[in-house]
């Protein structure tokens, strides 16, 4: 569903002129705004049990507030105070962080990033050598759409160094620069280098720079340290449709990408400074206005998407990124914004610069069609013009969607059945130990008549194969709120045996972080 929150996010802007003022057809105008109502309605269509929202206008905090749970089946309501984790909108807290590091002289946007971490390494030396700072940030390295995330996605054993270290081994998609592709690898490598240039770990840091001087004492830097707090969120996904409590997913070994924890009333002083291009309130400045451009600017261009008839008035006509930040238009202005998702949590953050707007969005559950609804419901308030139902159009686009998709799973699993197929070996012939260069060791065991796979370096991706067709099977993970089942094809050499197996998540709502088609799983070769 990560895929889904990009790719409606990125679906556009708006329509010049006249046509702000009709809205499409297909839309239907909303009911007068009424944060607390929208945000319960919004709630109760799509299964969202806690949200939090920050507002910032003209300098002021306008709302900092909680609605609904922070756990399905609980009484505590979420407030103001309620920590969420925000996943990918982390990523600006790193921006700001070197970009005061640029500030101070300690290193330049487009330095070599070998200057500053000389053992850094890409799969082509040219990359690794003209691999900048900037290049961190802004996803045009060549690596494909969330390349290497299984290394810390479901949590695992491997160390921030060790990450960084395979970086080399995992292929490039494209060459370098030529296009976008999200990753979230590279600031990692961004994270370290914030702790190297500063003598402090990246959560130190961002808490001694951003964090303290701000006042955000109701935000951390790691789950470890959120242990013991009671204004907690807790994390939502859906197994059988259904949104229910899931334990957290620790992910340490990522943080310069996904580490903080937050609140509302703390996030609405994040935009504050933002919007007021470093300055705290005070006079006092945590970055230049230089630096603030700068993150504001775009440097990888994207293209954007022709949305359908129903979300027209969300057509962007310029697209990118920036430094940490999402740029696009909407109603004629332009928006820095950036969307986060973890298990369990999916938030937005959304600046309007020119109309000193600011909002932030938290949820604990996994639903990219409430952040959008909600955030078109807010622009569309403040900015004015048509004000269209959203909530209503969202909905709508998110169940025409989840069944063009259940259908063709359907269809795919009738052909497999209507194929009578059977594997080619018996099942004790595809077990062994695999190996992929950049993720290590998959074991697969026959276990009570049926395979099990396991991730060496993941514990929790651990699943039954259940055949498919011919030798391919599909893996169903013993978690089921991942929501990422997997096929896993074996292919065989002349003899007949196990030459290699590839996967592919079965659906195309898999989040994207489970990169199974990245793999290249070869056997493992028994010592004699």
């Amino acid at each position: 569903m990560k895929t889904l929150i990009i790719a409606l996010c990125l679906a556009g802007a708006a329509l010049s002129g006249a046509a702000q003022d009709k809205p499409p057809s297909a839309l239907a105008s909303a009911p007068a705004f009424d944060l607390a109502a929208d945000v319960e309605r919004a709630r109760q269509r799509f299964d969202i049990p806690g949200i939090a929202i920050a507002i910032v206008k003209d300098g002021q905090v306008v709302s900092a507030s909680g609605f609904g749970q922070r756990r399905r089946g609980a009484p505590e309501p979420v407030d103001g105070d309620t920590q969420f984790e925000i996943a990918s909108n982390s990523k600006a807290f790193t921006a700001v962080t070197l970009a005061m590091l640029v500030d101070e002289g300690k290193l330049a946007w487009d330095d070599p990033v070998s200057q500053h971490l000389p053992d850094f390494q890409m799969w082509d030396p040219y990359v690794t050598r003209e691999m900048t700072i900037r290049d961190l940030l802004v996803h045009r390295s060549g690596l494909g759409l969330g390349a290497g995330d299984l290394m810390w996605w479901p949590t695992t054993t491997f160390s921030t160094d060790e990450i960084i270290a395979r970086l080399r081994q995992v292929r490039p998609a494209t060459s370098f620069r030529s296009q976008y592709a999200y990753d979230n690898l590279l600031y990692i490598v961004a994270g370290k280098i914030i702790a190297r240039k500063t003598g402090q770990s990246w959560g130190e840091s961002v808490r001694a720079r951003i964090l303290q001087p701000l006042g955000m004492d109701g935000t951390t830097v790691s789950l470890d340290e959120q242990a013991g707090r009671a204004n907690v969120a807790a994390p939502h996904s859906k197994i059988d449709g259904v949104n229910v409590p899931v334990k957290p997913m620790p992910v340490p070994n990522a943080v310069g990408a996904v580490g903080i924890n937050s609140s509302a009333r703390d996030l609405a002083r994040w935009l504050q400074l933002l919007l007021n291009e470093g300055q705290r309130e005070g006079g006092a400045r945590l970055y230049s206005a230089r630096q603030a451009r700068e993150l504001f600017t775009l440097v990888t261009p994207i293209r954007p998407s022709e949305p359908p008839a129903a979300l027209a008035a969300t057509r962007a006509n310029f697209l990118g990124y920036g430094l940490g930040f999402q740029l696009r238009d909407y109603k004629g202005r332009k928006l820095a914004y950036h969307g986060g998702a973890l298990q369990g949590f999916y938030t937005r953050v959304v600046l309007v610069p020119e109309a000193k707007l600011g909002f932030a969005i938290l949820t604990n559950a996994e639903n990219a069609s409430v952040l959008n609804a909600l955030q078109y419901r807010l622009l569309d308030h403040y900015l004015g013009g048509t004000q269209n139902d959203w909530i209503g159009v969202m909905a709508q686009q998110e169940a025409e969607q989840h069944a063009k998709e259940e259908k063709r799973l359907a269809a795919a699993a009738a052909q497999a059945k209507g194929a009578q197929s059977r594997p080619s070996l018996a099942l004790a012939a595809y077990a062994g130990t695999y190996e992929d260069a950049w993720y290590g060791k998959v074991v697969i065991a026959e276990e009570g008549g049926s395979l099990v796979m396991r991730f060496t370096r993941t514990p929790d991706l651990v699943g039954r194969l259940e055949h498919y067709q011919y030798d391919s099977f599909i893996v169903r993970w013993k978690e089921r709120n991942f929501n990422a089942d997997a096929y896993v094809s074996f292919a065989l050499d002349p003899d007949g045996a196990v030459e290699r197996i590839r996967m592919k998540a079965v659906s195309s709502e898999t989040d994207f972080s489970y990169d199974f088609h990245d793999l290249d799983l070869r056997p493992v070769k028994k010592k004699d």
